[in-house]
């Protein structure tokens, strides 16, 4: 468990580490980065780098927890990775069912075995399943993710690197977009991420506007957040035509 500067959740929770890159999203992917930073500081669970590692010695943190948390299931990893047994993913799940106080939000670009096997899991009320969806060519994992029986289903659309102008989003209940950050981040536009916010506002699906990536990539160079004293700094900054979109899909 670790907290986390995450501005959509609390803390990250990792029974799971390492990944392999599906689509261009992953390029510069930040976990294979802190993967290799957390074996050179020889932290026992990154000893393989970014290999794939299941973890049942860290099932049991949750339970640890006094308070409840929001908590982002498998940052280091995509739960939904071919290589990951389907009876640790139901051991997850248990863990996740067994402890509703918290709230949990699982994240994959791995649509395809999520809807193979969604039939098999338990969906309490507690889990929030969403998709990660960069350009056009990537909605269809939005689609399959509307046909799992997941009570909460959310979109992170970061990075996002080009228009998407044919977005389902009847059966969404919270949308996250973002630029890039990072060395060689690629460049996010004003009118991508304001057109899929035009799309929620019509459908009243939340709307969570992370940031811009780098400051180079904002179209308002006068934007209070890109300051780091700024109570809602974000990299590069997070207004969006002067206004911060920090929307939720319920109140937690």
């Amino acid at each position: 468990m670790a907290e986390s500067t995450i501005e959509w959740t609390e803390l990250t929770w990792n029974p799971v580490t390492g990944c392999k890159k599906i689509s261009p999203g992953c390029k510069f992917c930040y976990a294979e980065v802190m993967s290799r930073r957390l074996k050179a500081m020889r932290v026992g669970k990154y000893k393989d780098g970014f290999k794939i590692r299941i973890h049942p010695e860290s099932l049991n943190i949750p339970f640890t927890w006094k308070k409840p948390k929001v908590v982002f299931v498998n940052s280091m990893s995509d739960l939904f990775h071919d290589e990951i047994p389907l009876d640790f993913i139901k051991a997850v799940f248990a863990v996740m069912n067994s402890t509703p106080q918290h709230t949990y939000q699982v994240l994959t670009k791995r649509s395809d075995r999520l809807l193979a096997i969604a039939r098999e899991l338990n969906w309490t009320q507690n889990i929030w399943m969403g998709v990660s969806v960069e350009n056009e060519k990537y909605v269809h994992r939005v689609v399959e993710l509307s046909q799992t029986p997941a009570r909460t289903k959310f979109l992170s659309i970061e990075p996002l690197l080009g228009p998407i102008k044919s977005l389902p989003l009847n059966n969404i209940d919270w949308v996250i977009v973002g630029g890039e950050s990072g060395h060689g981040a690629r460049p996010v536009k004003f009118e991508w991420i304001d057109y899929i916010r035009q799309q929620c506002e019509s459908l009243d699906v939340p709307f969570f506007f992370k940031q811009w990536g780098k400051p180079k990539f904002n179209n308002n160079p006068d934007d209070p957040t890109i300051d780091k004293e700024h109570p809602r700094h974000a990299k590069g900054g997070c207004e969006l035509d002067g206004v911060i979109y920090r929307e939720l899909p319920i109140a937690i």
